[in-house]
């Protein structure tokens, strides 16, 4: 049976859902699956392989990269203030 890859999106509102402390935020890393999806996708992208609907999840992980970033970045300072 074929599993669906893991939605990036989801996996981080689900972290989000349990009320991870600051120090929780800023230690997240996705999980394994999700890295090594992001591989791939980087993989066919620098080799001018990908369909359109990778093209739409590599710029799907860029955006939550983005958002993940922003929100540890204000973790930390939350922490140190």
């Amino acid at each position: 049976m074929f599993a669906p890859p893991p939605v990036l999106f989801d996996e981080i509102t689900d972290f989000l859902a349990a009320a991870p402390s600051l120090e929780a935020i800023v230690a997240y890393t996705p999980s394994p699956e999700l890295d090594q999806r992001l591989h791939e996708l980087l993989d066919k992208n620098s080799q001018h392989e990908m369909t359109a609907e990778e093209r739409d999840e590599l710029t799907e992980f860029l955006r939550m990269n983005h958002f993940l970033r922003m929100l540890k970045l204000k973790a930390r300072l939350k922490l140190i203030n």
